[in-house]
């Protein structure tokens, strides 16, 4: 468990902060001691309400808006970055992300592209973008899916190449960045309870089956991946690099 304090003046920035894991990863964070950056793509009220719980325990947030997906505003992001806060972000979570399913014969060109633009087009940009302003030793945190590893089910095809795609990305830049003592990780979440995937049935016809292959017999909590992210950001975590760690009750097992 990473300590109070560990991250004190530490820069984070979270893609897709605004709901879910982005938001339970913010929290946590700033917690830690962190200056968070929570950057939203259309979800501004609630990337605010974010923002506003982590001002009001004490912690430091800041709200910065923008489509990770388009080169223009990941420039635009980064330039309130280097205005803001000296040009400088410790650690990156690209947790940005869509989950668009259906059969090869019925999937669109549109979410295709769609898909791989939030899934693997955005993590591209802003880690490129961030690496100039990323100090020796900091922290890049990709969130994937246990789907990148094995694909359970039919339907989901695309969606699992996407983070298949996040894996291999993280592998290659943990080699790249080395050098530079700069970590790379992909967590790789299994079902957790949250508005893309949540566990009450009357909700999600799939929590039921899902629900049954996991080992541990329920669904995790964007906590529990935060805490994950949390360590993985925390000097404690600093021989750990290139690696795909999975959060998921034993589900892949």
């Amino acid at each position: 468990m990473a300590e109070r304090g560990s991250l004190a003046g530490k820069v984070a920035l979270v893609t897709g902060g605004s709901r879910g894991i982005g938001a339970a990863v913010s929290a946590r964070l700033a917690e830690l001691g962190a200056s968070v950056l929570v950057n939203y793509a259309r979800s501004e009220g609630a990337a605010k309400g974010v923002v506003e719980g982590i001002r009001s325990r004490g912690g430091q947030a800041h709200l910065l808006g923008g489509d990770m997906t388009d080169p223009k505003q990941v420039e635009a992001l980064f330039q309130e970055v280097d205005r803001s806060h000296g040009g400088r972000v410790d650690i990156l979570v690209n947790n940005a992300g869509i989950y668009l399913q259906g059969p090869l014969a019925e999937f669109s060109l549109e979410d295709f592209d769609r898909t791989f633009a939030v899934n693997v087009r955005s993590l591209f940009l802003v880690t490129k973008a961030a690496l100039s302003r990323i100090p020796d030793g900091g922290r890049i945190i990709n969130l994937g899916s246990i789907v990148g590893e094995r694909v359970p089910f039919p339907g989901i095809t695309v969606y699992s190449a996407s983070k298949f795609a996040v894996a291999g990305l993280t592998r290659g830049w943990a080699r790249e960045l080395a050098p530079r003592r700069i970590t790379v990780n992909d967590v790789q979440p299994g079902p957790i309870d949250t508005d893309m995937n949540p566990a009450d049935s009357s909700v999600n016809p799939a929590a039921d089956m899902m629900r049954a292959s996991i080992p541990l017999g329920r669904y995790g909590t964007a906590d529990e991946v935060a805490a994950l992210v949390a360590f993985l950001a925390t000097p404690a975590a600093a021989f750990i690099s290139g690696a795909t760690i999975n959060i998921d009750g034993g589900t892949i097992a």
